[in-house]
């Protein structure tokens, strides 16, 4: 099992040590989770999307190496073009310096970033320049043993003020998938 430290840039640690990796991804492994993609986490990111009306929504999962969105909801239209006329791929496996998601697995809560640009912890990482990401909205997926599986989130191009209700809503969405996620392990079925 590989597990990258983090990376100290300037004076700032941009992505936070994750002492819990190895036993994550033992538990992830355990619920036969971040091993491919999943139709079902696809729909609850879109679903997930449409609650709070962003562009981008996750089901992510940290794994060795890296982070992996099992469920995944991007726009189809790309907002965000290069010089080319191109637009970047949000992929499903992203490194663990990318995006936000770290951040909430290691704090253990949820994380609202209305713009990024606001903190220069986070206004540097590569998914604000590559994907136009400007604001941020996370919950951790934390399950019955303790365990942060992974977070939800929803990510959009422009600042939002996702308030109470935002934060609320990403909260019990994570909640309600921790619920599916152990009940489909206990009776052996899929999502």
């Amino acid at each position: 099992m590989s597990y990258d430290p983090p990376r100290p840039v300037g004076r700032l640690l941009l992505t936070p040590e994750d002492r819990e990796a190895p036993a994550r991804v033992r538990r992830l492994h355990r619920l036969g989770l971040a091993q491919r993609p999943d139709p079902a986490l696809d729909a609850f990111a879109a679903h997930l999307a449409g609650l709070v009306e962003a562009p981008y929504a996750m089901v992510n999962f940290l794994v060795e190496g890296g982070q992996f969105f099992a469920g995944l909801r991007v726009p189809e239209i790309p907002p965000v073009r290069r010089g080319d006329g191109t637009s970047p791929e949000f992929g499903r496996v992203q490194p663990r310096d990318r995006g936000f998601c770290p951040h909430v697995v290691v704090r253990r809560k949820a994380l609202v970033l209305e713009d990024v640009r606001d903190y220069p912890r986070f206004a540097g990482n590569a998914v604000v320049d590559e994907f136009g990401i400007h604001s941020y909205l996370g919950a951790p997926l934390i399950d019955s043993t303790g365990t942060v599986l992974g977070t939800v989130s929803a990510a959009d191009v422009r600042p939002r003020t996702w308030g109470k209700p935002g934060l609320e809503t990403v909260k019990a969405s994570a909640a309600d998938l921790v619920r599916r996620i152990e009940r489909s392990a206990e009776d052996g079925l899929p999502l």
